[in-house]
């Protein structure tokens, strides 16, 4: 299949998921309306404002997750065992720090760095201060799927450029990542997913967004059509985001 013919294939997908959702939407406000639960314009302004607040954390933490996270795994390439600069302490050492990190549960890391937050942005609550958490959570996770996918570009390609005389920088960046790149993109793909999971966790302890909505409307104050209407909403966003990284991964393996 051409690179044309897999894009628009991609626009379709896309403009049929979003007549499905306000297909869905519409019939979840009908049913919810005939229980006596009224959407007003300001609620439908809240759940405006908690999407942008939900791409906004997630793109952002994401593009900031994915350099820390790139800085990290070209360490533990380069360092580890007949790596191409193999060093057992410093392998070991960043072996530890992104293992620790990634076991810590969202919410406690939320809360662990409600000073360190507080410290760089001047707040520990809010859209912008849940990006710290947000990226410091998920680059240990993004830098173990670069590493990996790293790990899997064939040592003969690497070696053939040893061969030509390839700097160190050069294998990394002109070499592995661009064999890497169909994976790296998946990998990518998986993170934003996960972010959008962790910015609704975010939700729950005043990091705004999607989660935010769903607690304070749906849970507090008792509205089942608010929650209908944000789990809708967040199952269109990950079907898109993942669409658009399976689009991508296909037009890169070529």
């Amino acid at each position: 299949m051409s690179e044309k013919n897999i894009f628009i294939k991609f626009i379709l997908k896309t403009i049929l998921t979003l007549f499905i959702t306000f297909l869905a939407l519409f019939v979840s406000g009908k049913f919810w309306a005939s229980k006596g639960y009224n959407f007003n314009e300001r609620l439908f302004a809240e759940l405006e404002k908690s999407v942008i607040d939900t791409l906004y954390m997630t793109f952002t933490s994401t593009i900031l997750a994915f350099f820390i996270g790139s800085g990290l795994a070209i360490l533990l390439i380069l360092t580890r065992k007949n790596g191409l600069m193999p060093n057992r302490t410093i392998y070991s050492t960043l072996d530890v720090v992104v293992n620790t990190l990634r076991s810590f549960p969202f919410l406690i890391l939320i809360v662990v760095l409600f000073p360190f937050t507080k410290f760089l942005i001047g707040t520990s609550i809010g859209t912008t201060a849940a990006i710290v958490p947000l990226t410091i959570g998920s680059a240990p996770f993004i830098a173990r799927l670069i590493e990996n996918a790293l790990l899997e570009v064939d040592s003969g390609i690497i070696e053939a450029a040893k061969s030509f005389g390839a700097s160190k920088a050069q294998i990394i960046f002109r070499v592995m990542f661009v064999e890497a790149l169909p994976s790296i993109i998946n990998a990518i793909t998986l993170t934003l997913i996960v972010i959008i999971g962790f910015t609704a966790m975010a939700g729950t302890v005043g990091g705004g967004g999607l989660g935010d909505v769903a607690i304070r409307f749906g849970f507090q104050r008792f509205r089942p059509d608010i929650m209908t209407y944000t789990v809708i909403i967040l199952i269109v966003i990950v079907q898109i985001i993942q669409s658009a990284g399976d689009t991508l991964y296909k037009v890169t393996k070529k």
